[in-house]
């Protein structure tokens, strides 16, 4: 590997963002689910919440590779941010994708820590209270429905953005880009 190349840097971004959106649409889908099926009403919060505290260390990793890796690659394309038309846009747009997806990953482990907290309080499903659900319960439940989709929406936004990226990055693009900052009447 060349002193230029950043293979371990996006390595880290794209897998560290693939695992991110992954694991929140398969927890959303398949935790959160698969937990509501529990027979016992009180224990579908219980059981979710085992499983998201075993996810957390994960997905707390997997923030830490794409942040690590986007921050190395962001460097590396400091020419191009203002070099190329369109550039410096795209990335802005990224950034403020992938922030949005931080503060919701916080939000929903803040408002996930309330509903394991709860223990064996009755549910209809892990975002849905029953009629015996505490109000606290209920509420944490109520914000949990849409954070667990605000998550995989956000960083699928930047694995989207990170692909017209990839795209600003063919030779055409680059030249086109310059050319266009070079000569914005053409």
């Amino acid at each position: 590997m060349s002193s230029t190349s950043h293979g371990y840097a996006r390595s880290l971004h794209d897998l560290g963002l693939a695992a991110w959106f992954g694991g929140s649409l398969m927890g959303a889908i398949g935790v959160n689910g698969g937990a509501a099926t529990a027979k016992d009403p009180a224990e579908r919060a219980r059981i979710a919440s085992a499983g998201w505290d075993r996810w957390t260390p994960v997905n707390a990793a997997a923030i830490g590779a794409h942040v690590l890796g986007a921050i190395v690659i962001t460097g590396a394309n400091k020419g191009r941010l203002s070099g190329q038309k369109g550039v410096a846009s795209t990335a802005m747009a990224k950034s403020l994708a992938t922030a949005g997806a931080l503060a919701a990953s916080a939000y929903a482990r803040k408002v996930g820590k309330t509903i394991g907290a709860a223990g064996s309080a009755p549910v209809e499903g892990v975002t849905e209270p029953g009629a015996m659900t505490p109000v606290q319960l209920a509420d944490a439940q109520r914000k949990e429905k849409y954070l667990q989709w605000a998550v995989p929406a956000l960083t699928g936004l930047a694995i989207a953005i990170a692909a017209k990226m990839g795209e600003q990055q063919q030779p055409a693009e680059v030249a086109q880009g310059i050319l266009s900052r070079l000569n914005p009447a053409a």
